[in-house]
């Protein structure tokens, strides 16, 4: 069929997009992709208790809450999608 079509797009007015520098999915039971999109960034404190000297707080930390802060990262998932095989493969022939 030639000619021309013309797309129109819509969106909602608070649309605005996110960063993402990660993925999580597999299949669904039915054959679809699924792919939740996070931001992983270090963990942040609940709390902290830091040394003190003569009544005000030095940067030394004490201790953290949660105790393995340190050992942690936090994956915040934004958004995801569902997908056929074929989108999947067009989105990965548009990314290459």
């Amino acid at each position: 069929m030639a000619g021309e079509v013309k797309v129109k797009y819509k969106y909602n007015e608070n649309y605005n997009p996110v960063y993402v520098n990660g993925a999580y999915g597999g299949l669904s039971p039915a054959g679809d992709i699924i792919v939740h999109f996070y931001l992983e960034r270090a963990a942040l404190p609940k709390s902290q208790t830091l040394n003190a000297k003569d009544g005000v707080a030095t940067d030394v930390i004490i201790s953290n809450e949660p105790k393995d802060l340190n050992e942690s990262i936090v994956r915040f998932i934004e958004s995801g999608v569902v997908l056929n095989y074929e989108t999947a493969k067009d989105i990965s022939d548009f990314l290459h």
